[in-house]
């Protein structure tokens, strides 16, 4: 069976972030990426997709972005630049290959793959990151409704839904993103819990990113404190909220009942809809790790700012609010990535 010091299961920004930290350790990763290239669930994103920071601030360690820093980043952008990142990373990264199921053996790690190949490791970094598991809520009726149901993973343009009635579900960047993106093809609203609120991308005279670093809350260590995490702010430069003020799309609570393609509202109202796309986030693609008894019951790992607290030699990666607000995002992954190489390193120098 083949062996490696650590296995890093994820290829995206949190396992090439994460080869990068552990290579500075003296260690040589396997990095085990589940599609055709080492970049994540970003070639997946909606066509119209940009960073929710600008460039300056959403660099791996040891290769800025480049260009303009205060621009943000098309999504094609980000994927050129992650390939560009691991090809200058010098690391065995292994595409195509995914891990069905970890297992434990003789103080290591084996993995299973779905090829059905093995690998052994003295240490695993789950790096899959948080982007991987799209999640449904349980809304009332919606498993019955007789249209299209879609999640944010699944859209890629506006012009497919031309003169449909959408309603778009969710609160977060991307849900008034594609909402307003909709607005001008269908009559859309965007429905949700709570509603969206807003942040300005320019506070006087400097992008919001320059103010979270400089005070600190970019890195403030409150993840393992925060038992839900804190609702998205949409980070706008005053166009979502306009089209909002405008209409386009229109704001409501949550719809109330679906029955066959009508939906009541909370008013009472009803109406006829086309499609409901769910902007509803995403849960961790753990499910490899379910057998070794490292995931609670709700699927999430058990972990203390991404170190496991039921494996010695497992940890995490990229998780949202792993550590700090920017955890799983391209502008603080590194960080974390380096702590956890770090810690990593220090236990396998010792056994």
């Amino acid at each position: 069976m083949e062996h490696a010091d650590v296995a890093v299961i994820g290829g995206g920004q949190s396992g090439l972030a994460t080869a990068h930290a552990l290579r500075r350790q003296g260690l040589e990763p396997v990095v085990l990426e589940a599609s055709e290239q080492a970049s994540g669930s970003w070639p997946r994103y909606y066509d119209s997709l940009t960073l929710f920071s600008p460039a300056g601030h959403s660099s791996l360690p040891g290769l800025p972005f480049g260009g303009d820093p205060d621009r943000y980043p098309h999504r094609d952008e980000v994927v050129a630049y992650l390939v560009r990142y691991a090809d200058r990373l010098d690391a065995d990264i292994r595409t195509g290959v995914r891990v069905r199921e970890v297992g434990t053996a003789d103080g290591g790690f084996t993995l299973t793959l779905e090829d059905g190949g093995h690998l052994s490791a003295r240490g695993v970094v789950a790096a899959s990151g948080t982007f991987g598991r799209p999640y449904h809520p349980a809304l009332p009726g919606l498993e019955d409704f007789a249209g299209t149901v879609l999640h944010a993973a699944e859209y890629r343009a506006p012009q497919p839904f031309a003169g449909q009635r959408v309603v778009v579900v969710g609160a977060g960047n991307s849900a008034v993103q594609i909402a307003a993106e909709l607005a001008a093809h269908a009559r859309v609203t965007l429905a949700a819990r709570h509603p969206a609120r807003f942040a300005r991308q320019r506070v006087l005279g400097r992008d919001l990113h320059w103010w979270l670093k400089v005070t600190g809350i970019d890195v403030l260590p409150v993840g393992r404190f925060l038992r839900t995490p804190p609702t998205q702010l949409v980070i706008d430069d005053g166009r979502y909220r306009a089209a909002v003020t405008a209409g386009a799309p229109d704001v409501r609570p949550v719809f109330s009942e679906i029955e066959g393609t009508k939906v009541t509202w909370a008013d009472g109202s009803t109406e006829e809809v086309d499609t409901v796309v769910l902007a509803t986030g995403y849960r961790p693609d753990l499910d490899y790790l379910r057998p070794v008894g490292a995931l609670d019951a709700g699927g999430h790992p058990r972990h203390r700012e991404g170190v496991s607290t039921t494996h010695p030699g497992l940890a995490y990666v990229g998780l949202e609010w792993q550590r700090s607000l920017s955890s799983n995002s391209l502008r603080g992954v590194g960080r974390d990535a380096t702590r956890i190489a770090g810690r990593l390193a220090a236990r396998l120098r010792a056994h």
